[in-house]
């Protein structure tokens, strides 16, 4: 019998060659690829208390306490999602990533629940990447307003999802699994454009 890992597909696997053809080359560049089961935790606890201090210290970092504002330990980032909410997003194993949280969080107030299969993670990355973006998002991209380690609620045409700047020219979208699809082919659609020569 084949292990469940061999078996699992990512929501955007049946679209992963139109991603990689869809790349654009040159001063506008741009590419999209997914980057799936990422290990992603969702966190409620006050901040300020030693919960919030221990949950910090297992991640590596201080919790993230205000809007936009993330953190980031080595392939593991936090990004603040309101007042005492907070998403983990990590490359390792999300019941280990679960079981350590939830031990740090003990028996105070709080919870710590694995959500990997809620959302999957794109990647799209370039100097044309904040162009496609802000065909349809409704967030100030430019650079005095939004840059590297600012992540937001937002959407993306219709689609509510997570934004978050990861380098000065690299984003990742975050949109529930059952969006996926749309959204992937909605960035295809907008970077189109950016293959064809400007017009003076």
């Amino acid at each position: 019998m084949a292990e469940t890992s061999t078996l699992r597909r990512s929501p955007l696997s049946h679209l992963h060659d139109r991603m990689i053809a869809a790349s654009v080359t040159g001063d506008r560049a741009v590419s999209v690829t997914e980057t799936p089961f990422l290990a992603q935790v969702s966190l409620r606890v006050e901040p300020g208390t030693a919960a919030a201090a221990r949950l910090g210290t297992v991640l590596g970092g201080a919790l993230p306490d205000g809007v936009g504002r993330t953190m980031t330990a080595g392939t593991l980032g936090v990004a603040w999602l309101g007042p005492d909410e907070l998403l983990v997003v990590a490359q390792a194993d999300p019941q280990s990533l679960t079981a350590a949280l939830s031990e740090a969080l003990g028996s105070d107030r709080g919870a710590v629940v694995d959500v990997s299969a809620n959302r999957t993670v794109l990647e799209l990355s370039g100097p044309g990447a904040r162009s496609v973006l802000e065909k349809g998002c409704p967030v100030d991209l430019h650079p005095r307003a939004f840059g590297p380690g600012v992540a937001v609620t937002t959407t993306l045409g219709p689609v509510p999802l997570l934004l978050w700047q990861t380098a000065p020219a690299t984003y990742r979208l975050l949109p529930r699994t059952s969006f996926a699809d749309y959204v992937a082919r909605w960035l295809v659609d907008a970077m189109t454009e950016l293959g064809s020569p400007e017009v003076p």
